[in-house]
């Protein structure tokens, strides 16, 4: 239900908040500022007026101490529960209406002004139970620079189907801040193995006709090894929303993190951003899957030799820290063949990643080619006698 009571009237250039909700006002006209690409900064879109993001002198991305966060969580927990809400309503202050943040969305437009509006408390951490945003990558690809990527992107599918590759997908972005875990770590892990060295050893067999030959075959001699490794892993990223496939999102790094701000709710007006729905804890269970594949391939390295066995690795996990950051991303899902598709794009670099649709004609005609070739070079050998 719309409320009709007009919105109270508020000093321009001020920041409103009320209850849970926030905008950004003009000052020349009082209408709602949004983050422009283009300019860094908030802008007016009625009267162009530009305002700059406001961030204290003191301010920096700093990382946080993931045991000490951990611990807090838990025990904040044993004393007050975790029940949260999914589900939160907030009043536009331009038109009044109602507004519904379901789940994880702290920012979006009101569908009935278009004005920008954010919950309040959302990514300060300000009821103990979230964890606060440490820092914001701000948008540096504008919409048409995605569209330009994404065309890009269909046209060099080589087995998408001719018609999908005319068309491209066809959709409206959005542009969405999602959450996002960095954890820093220092391992140092001992390892007990076995490292196996390849040689040329000759051995006696007969043949069909019953005459007795040689050949030379690789052996492999294998012996007892032990050492230790150990490796600083930087900010390690973890996507921490369920909302996008992590397949995807994660073939879009490197993200340049260095460019990152201190959080200010400033740099979402006007964009969609989401808070974390994979916490803390879990973002760092599977930073650490990634972080031991990684500890196992560098103590395959340290083996050496031709193979390798590994029996046990035993890892310390010191200097444990993080950091909870917002990065930009263009969204787009478009449907082929009564079939949904979803296509992402990096908003600082324009890398496109996402799913597309595969045309097995293509594909059929690509092994039978194969197969021919391949018959076809078989033949030539054996025509030459070689």
């Amino acid at each position: 239900m719309i409320e009709s009571t007009p919105a109270p009237s508020d000093e321009p250039g001020n920041t409103v908040s009320r209850g849970n909700a926030r905008t950004f006002p003009c000052e020349q006209c009082g209408a709602d500022l949004k983050f422009t690409i283009g300019v860094q900064t908030l802008q007016c879109p009625s009267c162009q007026h530009v305002k700059q993001l406001e961030i204290d002198d003191d301010a920096e991305v700093a990382e946080q101490d993931l045991m000490a966060m951990l611990t807090s969580q838990q025990d904040h927990r044993s004393k007050r529960g975790s029940a949260e809400q999914s589900s939160q309503e907030v009043r536009c202050d331009s038109c009044g209406a109602t507004v519904v943040f379901e789940g994880t969305l702290t920012s979006t437009d009101c569908a009935y002004c278009g004005s920008p509006i954010q919950l309040e408390t959302a990514h300060t951490g300000s009821d103990h139970q979230r964890v606060p945003v440490d820092a914001v990558l701000p948008f540096r690809v504008e919409e048409r620079q995605a569209g330009t990527a994404l065309t890009s992107w269909v046209s060099s599918r080589w087995f998408a189907p001719n018609d999908f590759k005319q068309k491209g997908g066809q959709g409206k972005f959005a542009g969405v801040y999602l959450p996002f875990w960095t954890y820093d770590a220092m391992t140092h892990s001992r390892y007990h193995g076995e490292r196996g060295d390849d040689y040329s050893d000759t051995e006696t067999y007969t043949d069909s006709d019953g005459e007795t030959q040689t050949r030379t075959v690789t052996r492999t001699s294998w012996h007892h090894v032990s050492g230790r490794v150990q490796r600083f892993f930087d900010d390690l990223l973890v996507c921490a929303t369920e909302g996008v496939p992590h397949k995807i999102v994660d073939k879009l790094e490197p993200w340049h993190l260095e460019k990152c701000l201190p959080f200010t709710k400033q740099a979402l007006a006007g964009f969609q951003a989401r808070t974390y729905d994979i916490d803390l804890r879990t973002g760092f269970s599977l930073a650490r899957d990634r972080m031991d594949r990684q500890i196992e391939r560098d103590v395959r390295y340290d083996i050496g030799g031709d193979h390798q066995r590994i029996h046990d690795i035993d890892t310390r996990y010191n200097a444990l820290t993080y950091k909870h950051i917002l990065l930009p991303l263009w969204l787009l899902s478009y449907r082929y063949k009564e079939r949904i598709y979803q296509v992402v794009v990096n908003a600082q670099t324009g890398e496109v990643q996402g799913e597309r649709p595969y045309s097995w004609i293509k594909i059929t005609l690509a092994v039978l080619t194969g197969i021919a070739v391949a018959g076809g070079i078989a033949w030539i050998v054996q025509a030459s006698g070689g």
